[in-house]
């Protein structure tokens, strides 16, 4: 079981307030997932390979292809502002 100044702690680095009766609530429930994995560490898992997930993933997206380039002075064109051949934006201040 973790004790009730561990849980203590960590709710103070997480800037959690935590009443007397949840500190011993989250003690017991932190100790039992503890245990939970101490259990799963006794599993035999010689010759089974690391997955990064449970099920397949495969990337959905579309190749990037380019259909149309435009050229620098189409670009310029939608600008608001153009100096010296650059967008012109305003200034932001802090």
């Amino acid at each position: 079981m973790i004790s009730t100044d561990d849980v203590k702690h960590v709710a103070k680095l997480a800037r959690l307030e935590l009443t007397d009766d949840e500190i011993n609530k989250y003690s017991k429930q932190l100790g039992d997932i503890l245990k939970y994995v101490e259990q799963m560490n006794e599993i035999d898992t010689t010759g089974i390979e690391p997955m990064p997930h449970a099920i397949p993933v495969y990337n959905v997206m579309r190749e990037d292809i380019v259909k149309y380039e435009q050229t620098k002075q189409e670009l310029m064109a939608n600008a608001p502002y153009e100096e010296d051949g650059f967008f012109r934006v305003p200034k932001i201040n802090s």
